[in-house]
């Protein structure tokens, strides 16, 4: 470790063992087998340090072609968007403590189980209505878990702090479920007070809160392109025992303040600055939060921005006691594509330049398949990124940037950079046909080609590349894994006077968006075949190992087949468009859902083979996680599958583990 963190290695090396319940043992004394039977259990969203990372490894790659059903827990909360109800999409990853794992449904339900059979301790409703509204599935990715250093005993000393679909911030005791009456008004914090013009379902969020010290850090999620002057995008910090908000920081320089400040009048916040709907991130140790900013709103025009996309498609660094900014990234400049960073900022620690110190990094993934690896203290690349120019010539008003920042360690993953007749791809030889005429119709000059009024290829989509789904990294090796999904879709800026006259229904998977208070209208849709292909060159799904010492890819690997998307029942090795993302094992395993075709896959972490695959009742679009709930206990391997927007909705969580002896 760097001097400023001078942890010693028994202490680190426990760390990493137990991500439990204390270490009271030094390892010079503690026997590989009491290591072996340690309790593991999973505290925060993405795991210790975010890395998707679990030191376990009973399950190993001898093994885990044994794995079976453990236990599953169904909650009934779920949706298919017709009627009255929101759709619904299960992307949760639970949270394992003190032998129980904690969840949190579409629907705002938690529920506390038994984390070795599943079976129910206690459930909480907080009477959320999910009326359908907007074209979002109704989502709670995560909850968090905050241990009061102060107390032993009492009520709440251990609490789950999540957001609802209606704006609540609830505080939960962990032990009974009930309200923490010492939060907010009874348990509850309003997150819509100081926030204007947000209509129902339109300001919620749908990741958990970032817990540092006394402290839920939380942002959330606003519509994309339907007007300029939706909720503001600020991240706000709430006193975990009282509610209390701390501090409060919006994604706008002061130079924007002091040009708008007219515009402010009775409200607090900026109304179209960047949000933050992506799970947080942070460093205790340097008591630093770690924030993945969207786009100002509209996400697809920017000719009027005035610099309010300053902090967009970033990462900061905020002070966690302050909110005071430290540092920032920026991914992309001037973002016009939806880029935004949708994945967590990771943490790890990389080798040193030249034999010099180790080196504290952050890891971000993003949209574009661009992976920047950063000092974490500072924000500056720990590897060269160069500014490339890139395709100009937008819509009449817009100002584009000129350059675009792109990582050289990795390189970029995405490939190729720009499509062509020759790449079109398809199920079959009239479909690749139609795929080239699809093309040609429209501009296609590699990545960052700007929106225009003809219509221009996007590739990647606006899905990504890399999704909130994150990267996952074995801190022994030192190497990421990463799951893309490699789509091409279409997006054409229509004139306003026509877009209004045309007043479109909004669908899928014909998306039109209206963006109000800009020239233009947008239509954006998938480049795909008459039989329902991706267009673009096989796979359509990947999962990669990086080394991250030397940048270079150890292997690629289709990650999905055809099954639910092809028009006969005979599975290709395609890859899939996959949402969700990886979980690494000390027991060298990659565990993955995400896919379309609905299978939970094992792969060698050293090789990329796939070692094993089950089809789950519905696709697994969530990161799964691993735990072992008592000492001498088994490992359990978990994942949540309950579809997704384009899938079926469902309501299970799934727990596997190898055969009892």
């Amino acid at each position: 470790m760097s001097a400023r963190n001078p942890i010693s290695a028994a202490l680190l090396a426990c760390f990493w063992v137990l991500l439990t319940s204390g270490c009271k043992t030094s390892l010079a004394t503690e026997s590989a087998a009491v290591r072996e039977q340690a309790v593991s259990e999973w505290l925060a969203y993405g795991g210790k340090d975010a890395a998707r990372y679990s030191p376990l490894k009973d399950i190993t790659r001898a093994n885990v072609a044994q794995l079976e059903v453990a236990w599953t827990h169904r909650s009934g909360d779920f949706a298919d968007g017709y009627g009255d109800w929101a759709f619904t999409s299960l992307q949760v990853t639970p949270l394992v403590a003190d032998q129980s794992l904690y969840y949190c449904t579409p629907f705002g339900r938690v529920f506390a189980l038994d984390a070795q059979t599943g079976e129910e301790r206690w459930v909480f409703d907080p009477q959320v209505q999910n009326k359908r509204s907007g074209m979002y599935p109704a989502v709670c990715r995560g909850v968090s878990l905050w241990r009061d250093p102060e107390a032993q005993t009492g009520a709440c000393r251990e609490r789950i702090v999540y957001g609802t679909r209606d704006a609540q911030l609830i505080a939960l005791d962990a032990a009974t479920g009930k309200p923490c009456k010492d939060f907010g008004d009874a348990g509850r914090v309003a997150l819509k007070e100081d926030i204007t013009g947000a209509q129902p379902w339109e300001y919620y969020p749908t990741s958990p809160p970032y817990i540092i010290g006394n402290l839920a850090v939380v942002g959330a999620m606003v519509p994309d392109n339907e007007r300029r002057d939706v909720p503001s995008g600020v991240v706000r910090a709430f006193d975990v025992r009282s509610g209390a908000l701390v501090w409060a920081w919006e994604p706008v320089t002061a130079q924007y303040r002091e040009r708008h400040a007219d515009e402010l009048g009775n409200t607090r916040y900026h109304l179209g600055s960047p949000n933050v709907w992506a799970p947080i991130s942070g460093d205790p140790e340097a008591g630093l939060v770690y924030i993945p900013t969207g786009n100002p709103s509209p996400d697809l025009y920017g000719g009027d921005r005035d610099g309010i996309d300053f902090y967009g498609s970033s990462v900061v660094a905020l002070d966690a006691a302050s909110g005071e900014l430290r540092w920032h990234f920026q991914t992309v400049h001037h973002d016009v594509w939806d880029y935004d960073v949708a994945a967590q900022p990771s943490l790890a620690v990389l080798p040193g330049k030249d034999g010099g110190p180790p080196r504290e990094a952050l890891i971000q993934g993003t949209k574009m398949g661009h992976i920047f690896l950063l000092d974490r203290i500072t924000g500056e690349p720990l590897y060269p990124v160069e500014e490339r120019p890139v395709p100009q010539q937008g819509v009449p008003g817009e100002q584009l940037s000129a350059t675009q920042p792109f990582p050289t360690h990795p390189p970029p993953l995405h490939l190729p950079a720009r499509l062509t007749a020759a790449d079109m791809d398809g199920f079959a030889y009239f479909d690749r046909k139609a795929c080239e005429r699809e093309l040609s119709r429209y501009r296609s000059d590699g990545i960052f080609t700007p929106p225009t009024l003809g219509g221009s290829v996007l590739y990647p989509a606006t899905t990504g590349g890399i999704n909130w789904g994150g990267v996952s990294i074995d801190p022994e090796q030192r190497t990421l894994f990463v799951n893309q999904m490699h789509m091409a879709s279409v997006v054409q800026l229509i004139p306003r006077q026509q877009y209004d006259a045309l007043n479109p229904e909004p669908g899928y998977p014909l998306e039109h968006y209206p963006m109000h208070g800009s020239p233009y209208g947008v239509k954006r849709f998938p480049l795909l075949s008459p039989l329902g292909a991706p267009c673009n060159p096989r796979p359509w799904g990947s999962l990669t190992a990086v080394d991250l010492d030397s940048g270079a890819v150890l292997w690629r690997r289709p990650l999905g087949t055809s099954r639910g998307q092809a028009p006969w029942p005979l599975w290709l090795e395609t890859g899939a468009p996959n949402t969700g993302g990886p979980l690494t094992t000390a027991g060298g395993l990659v565990f993955i859902g995400a896919t379309t075709d609905s299978y939970f896959r094992a792969f060698d972490s050293s090789t990329g083979e796939e070692l094993w695959r089950t089809q789950l009742p519905f696709t697994g679009n969530a990161t799964p996680m691993s735990y072992r709930a008592t000492h001498g206990g088994r490992q359990y391997v978990l994942i949540a599958a309950g579809g997704h927007g384009w899938s079926e909705p469902g309501d299970a969580i799934i727990a596997f583990s190898l055969p009892q002896k």
